[in-house]
């Protein structure tokens, strides 16, 4: 669940360096306005980047806050906040927390509890936030730690042009061995590939996709003695489904394969399905993309559980040490509001407000109009979506659906997705990769064990 990048290097950015106001400067700012700068440490997503240009005039311009801006690729991003976070700097008072790390630093002490915040902050509506996102950014001790500034679930995507002509007919509610029957024969067809999957390493690349299938299929990753069940039956048929999937009727050369990679396979008109994050449909039925109006969309493909698909979301939180923690609630409130997703509906076109995150988006005639061929599919992704308490069938002692929060799945599973990408390849059986696999995460969790 990686965000696109717009660079491949760190870019920060200072934003409004002094508000004027009838040539008065901050002397002449109205009551109950601040004079004073907070600092957002944030992913160089685009999303991210269109925030960034309508700062100054519709949050500095109104508060008399500036915001000085730093934004990064994802994995330097992270990077900082952890080094950040875990030393309580306070150089940052806001950073772009994921799902991934909102248990990790709740548990830690790292983080605002925000209850308060959104409690006094009438106009924020909190109870427009989709409640599963809620969830997911709510610290065991039942304390909200962020909000949502945009949400992704995850479907299938197909061609019904490429369907039509082959005379075959999506399901409803696929499950993936109809998914792959679909892929044997629409393989080929006007020079597609079956289907399209990430096959490039990292956690947040193969193995998000690869979880949600592992998911359905009824493994985990451990069971309740935090023993690694990654050798077992229904791990191994779900890794061995994928990887079969991929290299019989996926695009070529797919180990090195990910979501952008992907993507532009399947606007080029080169998959005749794909299985990745609504936040695509956006660039699917772009003007400019050649696959507009041509592509359908269905839930996410599952097997032992009725629902399955993956729930991710981009947060803003407040670094305990912050000592601008009014201010910086006062940019989380605008940040992650309704008001602000109309801003960018204005300013940039519906299809680029941030979606995922509220009730009344998708009750509004204009974005509905605007995704008018996906927003419904998109909904029910987000709503619907697999519990990240209970994706599964097994039980399992840890929460997340594409990922594991815990502190050592960063290391843990860009390790087990390399060794999955080398049998994506042909280099090693899906078994030999599984029982390596096996081995890691057995060690990665020895402190959970009490060893």
């Amino acid at each position: 669940m990686k965000r696109s990048r717009l660079a491949q290097v760190a870019v920060t950015a200072t934003v409004a360096t002094g508000l004027v106001l009838s040539g008065c400067g901050h002397a002449g700012l109205p009551s109950g306005q601040s004079n004073s700068t907070i600092n957002v440490l944030t992913t160089d997503a685009s999303q991210m980047q269109n925030l960034k240009k309508l700062t100054m005039k519709y949050f500095t311009a109104r508060t008399g806050i500036n915001v000085n801006y730093t934004m990064l690729p994802e994995n330097a991003a992270r990077e900082r906040m952890n080094r950040e976070f875990a030393t309580q700097a306070g150089h940052y008072d806001v950073a772009s927390v994921s799902a991934y790390e909102v248990p990790i630093y709740s548990a830690n002490g790292w983080l605002t509890p925000l209850n308060s915040y959104a409690k006094a902050d009438k106009k924020f509506d909190q109870g427009d936030v989709f409640p599963n996102l809620v969830a997911s950014l709510t610290g065991k001790d039942g304390k909200l730690y962020a909000e949502p500034f945009y949400g992704e679930g995850s479907f299938l995507m197909y061609r019904k042009d490429l369907f039509r002509r082959d005379g075959v007919t999506m399901p409803a509610n696929p499950t993936w061995e109809q998914v792959a029957r679909l892929a044997a024969r629409l393989d080929g067809t006007d020079g597609a590939n079956g289907i399209c999957l990430r096959g490039l390493p990292g956690w947040g690349q193969n193995l998000a996709p690869i979880n949600t299938v592992v998911n359905t299929f009824g493994g985990a990753w451990y069971d309740m003695g935090w023993n690694a069940r990654l050798t077992s039956p229904d791990f191994r048929r779900a890794v061995g489904f994928y990887v079969h999937l991929l290299r019989t009727y996926g695009e070529p050369d797919a180990q090195r394969m990910g979501v952008l990679q992907i993507l532009s396979r399947f606007v080029q008109g080169k998959c005749a399905m794909m299985y990745d994050a609504t936040s695509l449909a956006s660039s699917i039925e772009a003007d400019s993309s050649p696959v507009k109006g041509k592509v359908g969309y269905v839930p996410a493909p599952h097997d032992k559980t009725m629902r399955s698909g993956w729930l991710w979301t981009w947060a803003w939180g407040i670094q305990k040490a912050s000592r601008k923690k009014n201010d910086a609630w006062k940019f989380i409130s605008w940040a992650s509001s309704k008001q602000y997703q109309a801003e960018v509906g204005r300013e940039l076109g519906w299809t680029a407000a941030p979606a995922g995150s509220r009730e009344s988006l998708y009750d509004n005639p204009e974005y509905q109009k605007a995704a008018h061929a996906w927003y419904r599919q998109e909904y029910t992704a987000e709503t619907q979506s697999a519990d990240p308490k209970d994706p599964g069938v097994a039980p399992r002692p840890y929460t997340g659906i594409g990922f594991l929060a815990i502190p050592e799945f960063a290391v843990l599973g860009t390790a087990v997705s390399q060794q999955i990408g080398s049998a994506i390849a042909g280099q090693q059986s899906v078994g030999t990769a599984l029982q390596k696999s096996q081995d890691l995460a057995q060690a990665s969790a020895a402190k959970h064990r009490g060893e």
